[in-house]
């Protein structure tokens, strides 16, 4: 394998909201990256204002290319943001889900493993873990998803794991909890169509994009009533990647890590904030639970933190909040 000086870093999704940020934060610390997306989700005119780094459109499941792209590269890892990730949608189409997610990520590992390319850093989910037992969530936590998108995800992880002892690849999961945030920067930030997260729909109500937000129950047990979730800056796991991917190229091993912030924000708290940092009313609808929302998902991210040296630095949802709120402001105001 090429020393970690000289090996370039493939990231495939790198035009999204997490690879994009990640993409900048490796070129910040030195690294060579390549990019990889195929612009179903990517925004390649984001990257392009933000940063000058090689794009290359693509799939992640068009084998020929993948060969072609580690045969012309000295790729030495490769990041992995390229899976499709509405949990609704895995519910109504779980084909696409299967064949994006399990089955393109799949060609990806094979091209790999024919390239001799050995280290792998992988965007896995909280939703692997299904219904929480307990809170804090730690990482031996079981893994019971609760749709196809976790399954999905889960899937890669198990995976991984036979691939490791069998061809020699390594791997960082990576288990999100809430993404949240843009580039303090504001280069970067968080674009989805359809948007399904809280904090950029609370923002587009703030905007007048759209009416009002909805809070899907009221009636959890939680100290508000509203659904409790551990929100973690982009900009944070974006340097855990980093931290994920130099430890592999120093000759680390395998290893499993949440990614949160161990603290949790409800539904009405993150609202609350929205309207403190925005300064606009904001108009909040109550409506009823939606099926599958558990009351409470908060991650223990101690082990990332002792083993990697994690230190999230934005742990605050006020500063959050902030950094989205200057992102739609630019690009929606």
């Amino acid at each position: 394998m090429a020393s970690s000086s000289k090996s370039q870093i493939l990231v495939v999704g790198g035009a999204g909201y997490i690879g994009s940020h990640t993409v900048k934060q490796l070129m910040a610390a030195g690294h060579d990256v390549v990019v990889l997306d195929n612009l179903v989700y990517g925004h390649k005119d984001i990257l392009d204002a933000a940063l000058k780094v090689e794009f290359i459109e693509g799939d992640i499941g068009d084998r020929p290319l993948l060969d072609k792209i580690f045969s012309t590269h000295d790729i030495g890892a490769v990041m992995h943001f390229a899976a499709y990730a509405y949990v609704g949608e895995s519910v109504t189409a779980p084909a696409k889900y299967y064949q994006n997610n399990v089955v393109a990520t799949l060609s990806l590992l094979d091209a790999m493993v024919a390239a001799d390319v050995k280290n792998f850093v992988f965007s896995s989910t909280c939703a692997s873990y299904g219904v929480p037992q307990t809170i804090p969530i730690p990482e031996d936590h079981p893994q019971n998803p609760i749709n196809p998108y976790g399954a999905t995800k889960l899937m890669v992880e198990r995976i991984l794991q036979d691939y490791g002892p069998a061809y020699g690849l390594k791997s960082i999961i990576f288990r999100y909890f809430n993404a949240a945030g843009a580039d303090p920067d504001g280069q970067l930030g968080e674009d989805h169509n359809p948007e399904t997260h809280l904090i950029p729909l609370t923002l587009q109500a703030a905007l007048g994009i759209r009416d009002n937000i909805a809070i899907f129950g009221t009636d959890y047990p939680t100290d508000d009533g509203t659904c409790i979730r551990d929100y973690i800056h982009v900009c944070d796991l974006a340097d855990a990647h980093i931290l994920g991917v130099e430890h592999l190229l120093k000759g680390g091993e395998s290893d499993i890590f949440n990614l949160g912030n161990g603290l949790g924000f409800s539904v009405k708290q993150v609202i609350e904030s929205a309207r403190r940092v925005t300064g606009k009313e904001i108009i909040a609808i109550e409506q009823d639970r939606r099926a599958g929302d558990p009351p409470a998902l908060i991650g223990s991210a101690d082990k990332a933190r002792q083993k990697l040296g994690w230190n999230p630095q934005y742990a605050d949802i006020d500063q959050i909040m902030t950094h989205a709120w200057q992102w739609h402001q630019k690009r929606h105001g």
